[in-house]
């Protein structure tokens, strides 16, 4: 793996992080996230679903589901540090490549002029021979490498939301994509795997309330390559970084 440490290079003022569902910004980059805001970055969390589909309970509907997840997603976002939470509100499960959902991602790049966006590795499918990705997240993740470049930064594309709404086109500086089949950089999270599991558990729709096995769950997740005894473990976020600017 091509290793950069966290601190090479500026950390970032302003981030825009877009996932699919609530619950995958804190699962995929939480310790991340809670490190950066700590550090004083300004983070907008857009999440494109609401997570109406993601229940077990054959009496919830979809209606109350999402607008639960919703307030999970703001009480976990005050843990992280995270600023603002927008909901576009797409149907879980249902999302495509489209210029519709471009748009919209187009339009918050340009709203918010993030120097740093945050999302996940599109390629990233499958892991080993016993788990998929939720195509909603390789859908955004693609949606986000599009509307960074070049859509958000040539005033020809959704000419639009210049004309209408007034917002110039921006090019952000850098891009970072969890979960990556090819990481280049990674980010030591040691000192906030804690609040990014007392985030987690806000989730509590999803995870449900025994926080021991939530903590069991992170620990089998995270990759130990920092670990320098067993009393003394040390964890860490990869990304695929891309410069831009």
């Amino acid at each position: 793996m091509e290793d950069s440490i966290a601190g090479s290079y500026p950390p970032p003022e302003r981030v825009l992080a877009v996932y699919a569902h609530p619950d995958d910004a804190e699962f995929f980059a939480g310790g991340t996230i809670a490190r950066w805001a700590a550090e004083g970055a300004h983070i907008t969390l857009c999440l494109v679903t609401s997570g109406d589909k993601g229940s077990g309970d054959r009496e919830v509907r979809s209606g109350e589901l999402a607008r639960l997840r919703e307030e999970e997603t703001r009480a976990a976002a005050n843990v992280l540090g995270i600023k603002e939470c927008v909901f576009l509100r797409f149907k879980d499960g249902e999302l495509e490549l489209s210029l519709k959902l471009r748009r919209n991602i187009v339009r918050m790049l340009r709203l918010k002029k993030p120097d740093t966006v945050l999302s996940s590795d599109p390629h990233y499918r499958w892991r080993g021979d016993r788990r998929l990705n939720h195509p909603d997240h390789w859908v955004v993740a693609s949606e986000v490498m599009s509307a960074v470049y070049p859509a958000a930064r040539d005033h020809l594309n959704f000419p639009e939301l210049t004309l209408d709404e007034g917002l110039e086109p921006h090019i952000a500086k850098y891009l970072y994509l969890a979960l990556p089949t090819k990481p280049n950089v990674r980010i030591e999270t040691t000192d906030f795997v804690e609040t990014q599991l007392e985030a987690l558990a806000k989730h509590r729709s999803q995870v449900g309330e025994d926080i021991t096995k939530l903590r069991e769950r992170m620990q089998q997740r995270y990759d130990k390559t920092l670990t320098t005894s067993r009393d003394n473990l040390r964890y860490a976020d990869y990304f695929r970084l891309i410069r831009l600017g």
